[in-house]
């Protein structure tokens, strides 16, 4: 690209490294949407789903020294079980609840998950590594930081599968009409138990891979958690019940902060990737406060 300046290629390649950061943080929202889409209820222990994932990889990996592949199906397993302890235990105590009380219930489900953690891999900072690039690539001039591109490639299969999952399937059908109204979907066969169990799966695997591309870049630790709090914004953006809205914000969330830290941050006294985020999430609130894709409610009275 020797035709484009040296300010150009730079700007192309902080808005390229923002767009694959942002898919990053695209693959957390996306467990938030899936709950939020299939049972109307935020998980906010979606943070702590991929620390513990994550940890449990590298924890079952070490300790029984098997190949990563091996510790990935275990951890699936122990997904499975988390989730169905989840509904058991907790959900299913709470089923016709108000949202703030299932909302309140998530909470004490974080703080239980990353005490389990802790208790059993212990708090120390864990390096993952399954084989995934960790250079970057020189296409014309423009350095693409590799393991961030492969996590884009991962972000986008999983909304297309996600997509076709939800729109296409029995049971993507099923998990809307619970979300609707849990009493009517019982009412017509639909099991409420069930479909909790399958959407917490889904949304633990894909904390799991999201917790995967993160503590290959920073590293397991538990600080790892607080980067859903990145996920709000992007929700915000996005909207909580779809699943495309959740890759274009993350893509606009990681492209805006990135830009605005190399150029509004001079004026700001740096720093500004760490707030921008929920700054232009309130913006676009005052707005159009149900996201991109979100479903505008009218109430009639």
């Amino acid at each position: 690209m020797e035709f484009l300046s040296d300010d150009v290629l730079f700007f192309i390649e902080v808005l390229i490294s923002g767009l694959l950061t942002g898919a990053l943080y695209s693959l957390v929202a996306l467990g938030f949407v899936l709950i939020f889409k299939a049972s109307g209820v935020f998980n906010f222990a979606q943070g702590a789903m991929m620390l513990f994932a994550a940890l449990s990889l590298v924890g079952i990996q070490e300790t029984l020294g098997v190949h990563w592949t091996i510790a990935f199906i275990l951890t699936v397993v122990l997904m499975i079980i988390l989730a169905w302890c989840v509904e058991k235990f907790v959900l299913g105590k709470l089923v016709n609840q108000e949202p703030i009380i299932l909302f309140m219930a998530t909470i004490g489900i974080t703080f239980f998950i990353d005490g389990f953690g802790q208790t059993i891999w212990g708090s120390d900072i864990k390096t993952l590594d399954i084989g995934l690039p960790n250079g970057s690539i020189d296409f014309g001039g423009i350095f693409i930081d590799e393991l961030a591109l492969v996590a884009g490639l991962v972000a986008a299969a999983m909304v297309v599968g996600l997509a076709i999952f939800f729109n296409k399937t029995r049971i993507g059908r099923a998990l809307r009409a619970v979300a609707d109204d849990h009493q009517a979907a019982m009412s017509v066969g639909i099991s409420l138990r069930n479909i909790w169990i399958i959407v917490w799966t889904v949304a633990g695997l894909v904390g799991l891979v999201a917790g995967i591309m993160w503590g290959s870049q920073l590293g397991v630790q538990f600080s790892l958690s607080l980067i859903a709090l990145k996920a709000l914004p992007v929700l915000m953006l996005g909207g909580f019940t779809s699943i495309p809205g959740a890759i274009l914000g993350g893509l606009i969330i990681g492209a805006g902060e990135k830009l605005a830290e190399i150029y509004l941050g001079p004026f700001f006294g740096g720093a500004i990737e760490n707030w921008f985020a929920y700054m232009l999430a309130m913006v676009f609130l005052l707005f159009r406060p149900q996201g991109l894709f979100g479903e505008k409610i009218i109430e009639r009275v």
